[in-house]
């Protein structure tokens, strides 16, 4: 009678273990036919005949042509004697040059008040490596705007961290206003928020640093609150039992023990920081997004691509600054 009890259970749980697993992964077919579902559906309001065509023509002379104005990267800087009204021939900056060439200006007719067009020569101040200093500074700026930004970033959010945790167990009504002011912060992009911060405050890095700092707070906020929650729970206790106040529980309990995901947390952002600075200078929140899109609009493709030269060296740079400091923490 034991037997058949003991089989007769065996034989339910595999029931059970099937069926559970049966509804956590639908079959094959049923995959199979969500895809045709979805291919037939919503392909065609993503557009992707358009997507195939522009592929298809990627590879003709008309891209190859519009590809070949960003080759090569220019790194020097041509600036007009005219309006260096100072400037001493004698004594020109290092490795610096005069040169003079002829083009077509454009000017107006006294005669027949009509635009024509001469033949005028121009002298330029040129600068081999000038552009490299410009886009250096460009990119120093670029930097600040993200240190910057999680530094604010990490001031707001571990305040809603720390509200937020189920570690800390502050009262409800807290946790729940710091929950939603953490999403309410990275429902906002960070180009939206500069976007609207330049439009109120004016162009510059002080709006990109807002910028940064806004979004970056909720996912700092909860990060944080996810590593104290993580927290072994155990010490914990020990420490309410005794009597001891949030701010010691939190001191000798929690933060022994978040000590490197919060600083991997913090990396993460200020890494993504660095990177988002280079996009919201687009909008005109300073960085060196700011002078690529300067560039792009007067058509200079071979400044543009040093831009983007520099940014990847960058960031590949603070990439492996970020992994040596982790190895260090974890170490």
């Amino acid at each position: 009678m034991g037997g058949s009890d003991g089989r007769a259970a065996e034989t339910t749980q595999e029931c059970c273990v099937t069926l559970a697993g049966s509804r956590a992964f639908p079959k094959p077919r049923i995959w199979l036919l969500a895809l045709v579902v979805l291919a037939m559906v919503s392909a065609p309001r993503m557009e992707f005949g358009r997507v195939a065509v522009a592929l298809s023509a990627a590879a003709g002379p008309t891209t190859k042509a519009g590809l070949s104005r960003f080759w090569p990267p220019q790194i020097e800087t041509r600036t007009d004697v005219a309006g260096l009204p100072g400037l001493d021939p004698e004594n020109l900056p290092p490795l610096a040059r005069l040169e003079t060439s002829t083009a077509p200006v454009q000017e107006l007719d006294p005669e027949t008040l009509r635009p024509r067009t001469l033949l005028a020569q121009r002298t330029w101040l040129v600068s081999p490596l000038g552009y490299l200093g410009e886009v250096a500074l460009r990119m120093v700026e670029t930097i600040e705007i993200g240190l910057w930004g999680t530094i604010l970033a990490v001031l707001w959010g571990f305040p809603l961290a720390f509200a937020r945790s189920l570690a800390i167990a502050m009262p409800r009504p807290m946790q729940s206003a710091a929950r939603m002011s953490c999403s309410a912060l990275r429902a906002l992009p960070e180009l939206l928020v500069a976007l609207l911060l330049v439009g109120t405050i004016g162009f510059g890095p002080a709006a990109g640093v807002l910028a940064l700092g806004i979004h970056a707070a909720g996912f700092i906020g909860r990060f944080y609150a996810d590593a104290f929650d993580d927290a072994d729970q155990r010490p914990i206790e020990a420490l309410r039992s005794t009597g001891a106040g949030r701010m010691t529980v939190f001191a000798l309990a929690v933060l022994p023990q978040v000590r490197t995901s919060l600083a991997s947390a913090t990396l993460y952002i200020l890494d993504r920081n660095v990177r988002m600075a280079t996009v919201i200078g687009i909008v005109g929140a300073g960085g060196i997004g700011q002078e690529l899109k300067g560039r792009i609009d007067l058509y200079d493709f071979g400044h543009a691509t040093t831009i983007v030269f520099a940014i990847f060296i960058v960031v590949a740079i603070l990439d492996e600054f970020a992994t040596y400091l982790r190895k260090r923490q974890s170490s």
